[in-house]
C-alpha cells in the first residue's frame, strides 16, 4: 500500500512490572524453577490464583434462569479496584498515581491533562523497531511470564458457555485448565486509578497482535465492568506498545473522554457475506471535528458481532503494516480505531522539536483525549492548541486515511455504498452516547481534580 521503510528509533519503555528491569537475570535463573513465583511455565502451572469466570454476553437473551447465587452487578469492577488498592497499600507501584494533578483544559474538546512525573523516571533505553507492526515474540526480552504473581489480581476466563452468570473463586488451581490462563495484573507505572493489564493466554507467549479470541475477551471484560468510566485500550507495535507480548490496558476515570463526545458521520455500507458469519448490525462511522481521524464501531446484536468486525479491521491493519490504537468504550458497545503515523514521522525527523521535547508518546489514551504529561512546565502551560497540534501529527493525512478506511471495511465484509444517491439522508450524528453519559452522571461531570 505504501513504500516499505526500515526505521529504528531509541525507545524508552515504560516499566510496567517490578521484574522488568532484571528480566535477563530471571531468564538465566529459570530452568528448574525460578523461585520467584512468577507467571512462567516454571511456576504458574502448579500455582493457585483468584479466578473470575465471565457469564453470558449481556446482549444475548437468557434462555434459562441462572442457578445459584448471583454476583452483584458491580462486583467485577469493585473487586478489580479493591484488589488494585490492596497492591497500592502493599507498595507494589512505583509512585502514587492518586496524588497526580489532573485538570480539564479549557476549550471545545475539553482535553484532560495529567501531570505524571513518575512515568519519566527509572527507565532504560532499548532498540525498538517502529517499521514492523508484526514482530516475532522474543523470549530473551521482558515479557509477562517474568511478572511476579503478587502483581496479578485474578485470572479472567470466559466460562464454560452454559452458565448465564459470572462466578468468582478466591483461589483456584491452574493445573487442569484446558487453556493457557488469561490474567489481569497491575501496571506498576500507572496512568490512572485502577490501571491494569489484561494478558490473554499468558503461557502461549503471543506477540502483540490482535486476534478474534483475544479481542473478544477484552470486549467481555469491558462489558463486565459495566461502567462508561472503565475503558480498555490497545496499542500496536509502531503505535507505542513497548512490550511485544499480547496485552490490553484498562483503567477507571470518572469523566467522559473528549473522543467519546466528538460528532461522527455514518459511513453508508452494505454487508456482504464472508462465509463465516458474524458482524450483523454493526454500524461504522468516521470521527468529525476531532484532531485525529478514526473509525467508530457500534451496534450489533451481540459482542461477537462487534468483535467479528473490529477484529477483521485490526487484522487487516496488522497485515498491511499500519500501526494503530484501539479504545473500547461504553462497556464494549463502542470501539474507536485509530490508524496512526507518529512514530514513523518521528523516526523520519518530521515532528517538531517543540513536541518532541515533551516526550509525550501519543498512544491510545492520548488519542482519546487524556494527555499524560511528564514535565510540570508542560502541564502548567497545557492548552487545547498544544493538544490539537500533537494529535494532528499522529493522524493519517486525509487521502491516506480514506485508503485505509476502504481497506479495513472491505476486510470486515463491508462495501461502501454510493453516497451520490439522493435517497441517502445526511448521516452526521452528534454523540448521543456521550450526552447520555453526561446527563446520567451530572454529579460527576463538574469534578475536575479526578486524581484525588
Amino acid at each position: 500500500m505504501r513504500e516499505e521503510i526500515l526505521l529504528t528509533i531509541k525507545r524508552v519503555p515504560t516499566v510496567v512490572s517490578n521484574y522488568q528491569e532484571d528480566a535477563s537475570a530471571a531468564a538465566a535463573a529459570a530452568g528448574g524453577g525460578c523461585g520467584r513465583n512468577c507467571l512462567g511455565k516454571c511456576c504458574l502451572p502448579v500455582s493457585k490464583l483468584p479466578l473470575y469466570t465471565l457469564g453470558s454476553d449481556p446482549r444475548r437473551p437468557v434462555i434459562s434462569p441462572p442457578t445459584g447465587e448471583e454476583l452483584p452487578p458491580d462486583f467485577f469492577l469493585s473487586t478489580l479496584l479493591g484488589q488494585w488498592e490492596d497492591r497500592m497499600i502493599r507498595g507494589l507501584f512505583r509512585y502514587d498515581v492518586t496524588a497526580c494533578e489532573t485538570k480539564v483544559i479549557p476549550g471545545v474538546h475539553g482535553f484532560i491533562a495529567q501531570l505524571n512525573e513518575g512515568r519519566h523516571l527509572k527507565k532504560r533505553p532499548t532498540e525498538f523497531r517502529v517499521d514492523r507492526v508484526l514482530q516475532h515474540f522474543d523470549p530473551d526480552k521482558f515479557n509477562f511470564t517474568k511478572v511476579g504473581q503478587e502483581e496479578v489480581l485474578f485470572r479472567l476466563e470466559g466460562g464454560d458457555g452454559d452458565s448465564n452468570r459470572a462466578q468468582f473463586f478466591e483461589s483456584a488451581p491452574i493445573a487442569g485448565a484446558t487453556v493457557s490462563p488469561s490474567v489481569v495484573a497491575i501496571n506498576v507505572s500507572p496512568i490512572e486509578y485502577g490501571h491494569v493489564l489484561l494478558i490473554p493466554r499468558v503461557l502461549e507467549c503471543l506477540p502483540q497482535r490482535i486476534d478474534e479470541q483475544s479481542l473478544l475477551l477484552a470486549l467481555r471484560m469491558a462489558a463486565e465492568g459495566g461502567s462508561p468510566y472503565f475503558r480498555l485500550g490497545y496499542n500496536s507495535l509502531g503505535a507505542f506498545a513497548t512490550i511485544n507480548h499480547l496485552h490490553f490496558q484498562a483503567y477507571y476515570l470518572s469523566i467522559p473522554f473528549p473522543v467519546e463526545k466528538a460528532p461522527t458521520e455514518r459511513i453508508p455500507t452494505a454487508r456482504r457475506s464472508l462465509g463465516c458469519g458474524g458482524g450483523g448490525g454493526v454500524k461504522v462511522s468516521m470521527l468529525r471535528s476531532y484532531p485525529v481521524r478514526g473509525l467508530v464501531y457500534e451496534g450489533g446484536s451481540t459482542l461477537e458481532d462487534m468483535n467479528h468486525v473490529v477484529a477483521k479491521s485490526c487484522v487487516c491493519l496488522q497485515e498491511n503494516n499500519i500501526p494503530f490504537n484501539v479504545l473500547i468504550s461504553d462497556s464494549g458497545r463502542r470501539v474507536f480505531l485509530f490508524p496512526q503515523c507518529y512514530a514513523e514521522k518521528q523516526a523520519l525527523g518530521e515532528v517538531s522539536e517543540e513536541l518532541l521535547v515533551t516526550q509525550v508518546n501519543p498512544a491510545v489514551w492520548e488519542m482519546s483525549g487524556h494527555m499524560v504529561l511528564k514535565r510540570k512546565e508542560d502541564y502548567e502551560g497545557a492548552s487545547e492548541d498544544y493538544a490539537g497540534r500533537l494529535l494532528a501529527e499522529v493522524s493519517l493525512p486525509e487521502g491516506r486515511f480514506q485508503e485505509v478506511k476502504k481497506l479495513v471495511l472491505e476486510a470486515a465484509g463491508m462495501d461502501i455504498e454510493d453516497t451520490n444517491d439522493d435517497s441517502l439522508e445526511p448521516l452526521l450524528l452528534l454523540n448521543n452516547h456521550a450526552e447520555d453519559c453526561l446527563v446520567a452522571s451530572s454529579p460527576m461531570k463538574m469534578e475536575m481534580d479526578v486524581c484525588d
